[in-house]
């Protein structure tokens, strides 16, 4: 697995050594200092679409109530595991676990039911996330600055994604996980798969109950998520703004969708190195016709992205990790 880590983390740098060949970075950082005190309303953006996230994640946690004390809780939870989901190479799904561990040992939220949310989060956000960019798609192909294959490319790759969070729903609200448990479970070679399988039931009836009795909660948390995405536009076209070259709502929509697009297709490269750079150079410089401004783009979201991850890591630390992973292997579930 550490050797997978290494590769993955060489081909992201590899990525990004060859971008820096094909960019003039003088002309780029030139760029990014124009943006001065601009760059604290690019944190203000994100700082609320995160807190919007957050909501979003608190609202399948049914057994915490929603008030701003509890908000203040997730939000913290949030940031040390958004840490870790942008550093490691799991489909950005690393930071998970740690999640669930200081839920249930800073608030007493059962293992279980802190797994189940993290899922049902990260359902729903790529649940919004695929509205968002079927709606950038849209604008993809009514852009002439975009040639043909860049629309293919996108297409394939949308429904690529969607295809996956379709399958991903459907595991938890049709209960596959349990039924091809049992199945296993009938055949010797999987006599394991019995002794955990009242495990993946109970999980399988927690996401279930949540998509048929939690409704409400469920369109609430995917308007916010939804929100969460529109708002990564609004930060592009800010950003846009203030490097001196103005773009409409519409070509940064398209700019954030292809980052996105981008991201998602190379989960296993941390932080998706080089590849986030590479899709803002691409789709930068077909709208603007400046590779610079496309670079000096990715730069200042790099920058908030680290900023983000200090902070993030910052707080793990502060949360105290081994007092709540001792606890946690000590104790019982719940």
């Amino acid at each position: 697995m550490k050797l997978f880590k290494i590769i993955f983390l060489i081909i992201g740098f590899a990525f990004l050594g060859l971008i820096i060949l094909e960019t003039n970075l003088e002309e780029a950082f030139a760029l990014v200092s124009k943006v001065g005190s601009g760059f604290l309303l690019i944190l203000a953006l994100y700082f609320v679409a995160f807190l919007l996230d957050t909501i979003t994640w608190q609202m399948t946690v049914l057994s915490a109530p929603m008030e701003a004390k509890w908000y203040a809780h997730f939000f913290r939870v949030r940031l040390a595991g958004e840490a870790f989901n942008n550093i490691l190479p799991a489909a950005s799904m690393g930071g998970e676990p740690v999640k669930a561990l200081l839920l249930k040992s800073l608030y007493g939220i059962g293992y279980r039911e802190g797994v189940a949310s993290v899922i049902l989060a990260k359902t729903i956000n790529s649940a919004a996330l695929v509205i968002f960019l079927a709606a950038g798609f849209l604008l993809i192909l009514g852009s002439d600055a975009l040639s043909q294959t860049y629309k293919s490319i996108a297409g394939l790759g949308l429904l690529a994604f969607a295809t996956g969070i379709c399958l991903f729903y459907a595991t938890q609200r049709y209960k596959i996980s349990t039924r091809l448990g049992g199945i296993l479970s009938r055949n010797k070679l999987f006599e394991k798969v019995s002794s955990v399988l009242h495990l993946i039931e109970d999980m399988d009836e927690r996401l279930v109950r949540f998509y048929t009795e939690h409704k409400s909660r469920f369109t609430g948390a995917l308007v916010l998520a939804l929100l969460n995405w529109v708002l990564g536009v609004v930060e592009v076209y800010y950003t846009m703004m203030f490097l001196g070259h103005p773009i409409s709502l519409t070509d940064a929509w398209i700019v954030e969708t292809a980052a996105q697009l981008v991201r998602a297709g190379t989960f296993f490269i941390p932080a998706s190195i080089g590849a986030q750079e590479g899709a803002f150079l691409i789709v930068g410089t077909a709208i603007t016709g400046s590779p610079a401004l496309g670079i000096a783009t990715a730069i200042v979201r790099r920058v908030r992205e680290i900023i983000w991850v200090a902070w993030g890591l910052a707080m793990f630390f502060v949360l105290k990790p081994n007092e709540t992973l001792s606890e946690i292997s000590g104790g019982k579930d719940g």
